[in-house]
């Protein structure tokens, strides 16, 4: 690696800043001038946590197939802090003039997927049916798949909240926060003859959630408070089974954003401060903001239970980590 650093560039820029203006070739191409300002890129969650309405201090959780989750903090508050074992912290990365922290799980709804698809076995592996012609077998068996995660949830739903029930480790694609291991695996524990795939699913599930906590935690340890959630993608607008659960879990409410394209609607934040129509990202996000049309809220009666399998999910994870 020696004289590696060298060769990097040394300058960075905010995303709320000029890059130049559109090339001749790309203003042929998509019909444009060549005087219209083109901004500095950010990654994607960075501009869907300023499209959710971020604010200092509410974790903003970019829930699909992993999780992106970002907390914003003020400069001067966040002097001499680094925070361990998360997935990075820079200054201006999501808002200029905040630090910008980041961290997230490797598998959040690819975990939901990963249980589908092994139920969904039988449907994908035997394609013809001696029954129904093959047109309507494939319509069926997409029928069928659509309907797995809901019916799962519905049913998951209506089992009660056990602290002696399954349990499972969210690793399945390895941990990326706290403390980033992707060697590690995932299990489910707790397995009895009784463990139908509503209980199974259940489990997973906590599992996930139990993630996102260890994430909470860890940045509250670390001095950096977490005074709010802020729901935002696929998993978060179309699973209230699992946002409920967070909510009791984490034992904080969650609002959940309207806007389903947030890093879209982020991104074009930021091109009207660059364009010059908002002087801040901030004035931006107040204007163009589309608020939340949810909001989860703990439910008290598990607080308890919840705070105890936790503390078992925790004693897995370490069990899996020394074998």
């Amino acid at each position: 690696m020696k004289g590696f650093t060298s060769r990097l560039f040394t300058d960075t820029y905010t995303a709320d800043e000029t890059a130049g203006t559109l090339s001749a070739e790309w203003a042929e191409r998509l019909g444009l001038s060549t005087n219209v300002v083109v901004g500095v890129g950010a990654f994607d969650a960075h501009m869907g946590a300023v499209g959710g309405q971020i604010e200092p201090y509410h974790l903003s959780k970019v829930m699909g197939t992993s999780t992106c989750d970002i907390l914003v903090a003020p400069a001067a508050e966040m002097e001499g802090k680094l925070i361990r074992g998360i997935c990075g912290q820079v200054n201006g990365s999501v808002i200029p003039g905040m630090i910008g922290l980041e961290a997230g799980q490797s598998a959040f709804g690819d975990t939901y997927a990963w249980f589908k698809n092994l139920l969904a076995w039988p449907l994908n592996s035997l394609s013809s049916s001696s029954i129904i012609d093959s047109k309507t077998a494939e319509a069926l068996k997409e029928e069928l798949l659509g309907k797995i995660i809901p019916e799962l949830s519905r049913q998951a739903g209506l089992l009660p909240v056990e602290g002696n029930s399954e349990l499972a480790i969210d690793w399945f694609n390895g941990r990326r926060t706290p403390d980033a291991d992707q060697t590690l695996k995932g299990a489910i524990t707790g397995l009895g003859l009784g463990s139908d795939a509503p209980r199974v699913f259940k489990a997973l599930a906590e599992a996930t959630c139990f993630g996102a906590k260890s994430i909470v935690d860890r940045f509250v340890q670390e001095g950096i408070p977490v005074k709010g959630l802020i729901g935002i993608g696929g998993v978060a607008k179309k699973s209230p089974y699992i946002m409920q659960m967070m909510a009791d879990i984490l034992g904080m409410p969650i609002r959940i954003h309207q806007f389903e394209h947030t890093c879209a609607l982020g991104a074009a934040m930021f091109a009207a401060v660059v364009a010059g129509i908002y002087p801040t990202v901030e004035d931006a996000m107040a204007a163009m903001g589309r608020g939340f049309d949810a909001e989860y809220y703990p439910n008290n009666q598990y607080k308890g239970i919840y705070q105890d399998k936790y503390k078992q999910y925790i004693a897995l994870g370490k069990f899996i980590e020394l074998h």
